[in-house]
């Protein structure tokens, strides 16, 4: 089916709904292919939709056609093949060493899993979005676990190699590519804490398999307090402070900064109140003794400045001084049938043994298109992405692209770039001007058609 879309970036609920129903699942064999782009493309302008939505307190039609639709379920397989596809075919072309003459349609394949996990962080908020995704949640919550335990690990490495502190370019384009990798991983992890947050939120909601999963296969509350412990998102550099948040690395100039919660400190502190207070949890967690002196760990985390950011807490504080003094119960010899994640195990098993046969078919195909391809690309791209529109969703002014300080100069030609000085945008211009050409050429098509149409 061959559909058309206005260039304004706001959808109608007419769009978004023939978007919506257009979604399919695409094997790790066609990321990068026409048509898997083209999907791309419809989930992108979703998920702007979405949060254009969420953020002015309309009505959100995204989430609406996402239920009635039944399409959670698609997403999620989506981001697991975009998940598989980074691991396994990705990591391949890096091996090959593959330099293609543009890393553009690469880029995008990369960066098609953090659009996906945007889009279902935004519309998963509702309860009613997570039973839509019926069994393919379990799915999604042993996803954001494992990205929770990679960010813990992560962190534990040595942070000054972390991009966003190193301005340094690499000496390729892969390795530039494998920078961007990098730093859309951390951000894709943060966003699963937030999603975790949420199917949490939904515990009297979901399966008693997805349940047992959390509380006692994953051990969410334990992780949680790691995660708590040992912040991936506060870092120590040099005597200075940074948190992440808003998709960037802040940092707190004072104790008052430093102090006040941040979005992602306050997920999983809301994750912990659920997973520790709510009756339905309370019932399935087995309380060993390890588990409680764990979790005994929180109350010199609830200070009078916590509990005045987040009044909720005091109730937690109490149940844990009562847990302190409670005897550890006997642990319970039940016997659980659970249920097996299968999406990502049987995307695995489809492809297994040919990941580098995968990579080799797609660096000749897919990810080495032709000039004209790139320009038809950049054409849509420059369409889906109207900057008029997604300045509505920029919190703090733009970031230099060379050195990260604040800007107030945009490209003049592709308007895409920001740069705080001139010196900035000389030393980036070599790398920037093939990017820049193609956008500022097909914009100049495209207003040259409507003028021409305008005229006739």
């Amino acid at each position: 089916m061959t559909m058309s879309f206005s260039t304004n970036t706001r959808l109608s609920p007419s769009e978004a709904e023939m978007f919506v129903d257009s979604l399919k699942v695409f094997d790790v064999a066609s990321v990068g292919s026409p048509e898997w782009t083209r999907q791309h493309e419809y989930i992108e302008k979703l998920n702007i939709q979405a949060i254009l939505n969420a953020s002015a307190e309309e009505d959100e039609f995204v989430k609406s056609f996402l239920i009635s639709y039944e399409k959670f379920p698609v997403l999620i397989t989506d981001i697991l093949v975009s998940d598989v596809w980074k691991e396994k075919v990705f990591s391949q072309l890096l091996d090959m060493e593959f330099e293609p003459e543009s890393t553009f349609p690469l880029y995008i394949a990369l960066y098609h899993e953090a659009t996906v996990i945007n889009l279902l962080e935004t519309t998963l908020y509702f309860p009613e979005s997570c039973e839509s995704a019926d069994e393919s949640l379990l799915d999604l919550v042993d996803y954001c676990y494992r990205k929770l335990t990679d960010i813990i690990t992560r962190s534990k490495e040595k942070f000054e190699e972390i991009k966003d502190f190193v301005n340094e370019p690499g000496t390729s384009n892969i390795q530039d590519l494998e920078k961007q990798a990098e730093k859309l991983n951390f951000d894709i992890s943060v966003k699963a804490m937030s999603i975790m947050r949420y199917v949490t939120d939904n515990v009297d909601g979901i399966t008693l398999s997805i349940l047992t999963r959390i509380l006692n296969t994953h051990d969410l509350p334990i992780l949680l307090v790691e995660l708590l412990e040992n912040p991936p998102w506060t870092q120590e550099i040099k005597g200075k402070t940074y948190k992440y948040y808003d998709c960037k690395w802040h940092e707190m100039k004072s104790t008052e900064d430093n102090l006040k919660l941040t979005k992602t400190e306050g997920q999983v502190w809301i994750a912990l109140f659920n997973v520790i207070m709510k009756s339905s949890c309370q019932k399935k967690y087995e309380m060993t003794s390890y588990r409680k002196s764990i979790l005994m760990k929180l109350r010199s985390h609830l200070t009078e400045l916590l509990l005045d950011q987040m009044p909720a807490l005091v109730e937690m504080r109490r149940y844990l001084e009562y847990l302190g003094h409670m005897e550890t119960p006997a642990v319970k010899n039940e016997l659980i049938l659970e249920q097996i994640p299968q999406i990502r195990e049987n995307i695995l098993q489809k492809n297994k043994g040919k990941w580098k046969k995968l990579a080799r078919k797609q660096s000749q195909t897919y990810f080495n298109p032709s000039e004209e391809f790139i320009r038809g690309q950049a054409k849509r791209w420059a369409e889906t992405y109207n900057l008029d529109v997604l300045d509505e969703l920029i919190p703090e002014p733009p970031k230099c692209a060379v050195c990260g300080e604040k800007a107030s100069k945009r490209c003049s030609r592709c308007r895409n770039i920001w740069y705080c000085r001139r010196e900035c945008q000389v030393s980036h211009w070599p790398k920037h001007k093939a990017v820049c050409d193609l956008i500022y050429e097909e914009k100049s098509d495209t207003n040259t058609n409507k003028n021409t149409k305008n005229q006739q």
